[in-house]
């Protein structure tokens, strides 16, 4: 999803709570202090890898460096490059000003669970975007749930089109971390984007 799809979609969901609700969330997740600082990881059978390049998308054009990702992965093969063989073992040395990041559209496991909570005691901030998981709410500071088939019977959020999945709200709130820092409109920047895209108009 592009930029440009990004803004159609805040203005068709706009009378419905969810564009402040991804606001509301991003501010929680511009509160890293530092570059590498921000620690995104998924479950064992969905690594977040469109969110991933999506808020480091959003650190290069904000300018804010820290929200640009530490991808933490559950097995990165051998060969992978320094950058994408963070292991959970990084999670284990989260401290404060520090976050973690949980991306969980399936149940957070007990291993990943248990090392979230440690963070959190040591001084991480917790943030999460999952179906309802009641353990991993227990732990998360701020949370966006987004119901899938599996929790159906969850009373979780209000006023949740069909076609708002996990997907959806994480391009959401990529977008939202890096808009309040520009002083540029979010339709300046789909145009800025457009126009880089477009490249150097050629001589008449």
């Amino acid at each position: 999803m592009d930029s440009a799809r990004v803004l159609l979609l805040r203005e068709s969901l706009a009378s419905s709570g969810w564009v402040e609700r991804t606001r509301d969330f991003a501010t929680s997740l511009r509160r890293v202090r530092e570059p590498g600082g921000l620690l995104l990881v998924g479950t064992p059978d969905e690594e977040p890898w469109h969110l991933a390049a999506h808020l480091d998308d959003e650190a290069r054009i904000s300018g804010l460096s820290q929200l640009a990702p530490t991808l933490v992965r559950w097995a990165p093969p051998p060969q992978a490059p320094p950058h994408l063989a963070v292991t959970l073992s990084r999670l284990e040395q989260a401290g404060r000003g520090e976050t973690v990041f949980v991306i969980a559209p399936d149940a957070a496991p007990e291993s990943l669970l248990e090392r979230v909570a440690d963070a959190r005691r040591i001084g991480a901030t917790v943030l999460s975007i999952d179906d309802g998981d009641t353990e991993l709410g227990s732990i998360a500071h701020d949370r966006i749930v987004v119901p899938t088939s599996s929790r159906d019977n969850l009373v979780v959020a209000s006023n949740i089109p069909d076609f708002v999945d996990f997907d959806t709200v994480s391009h959401l709130v990529s977008v939202a971390a890096g808009e309040n820092v520009s002083q540029l409109s979010m339709r300046d920047r789909v145009a800025r984007m457009l126009d880089r895209m477009s490249g150097p108009r050629p001589r008449a």
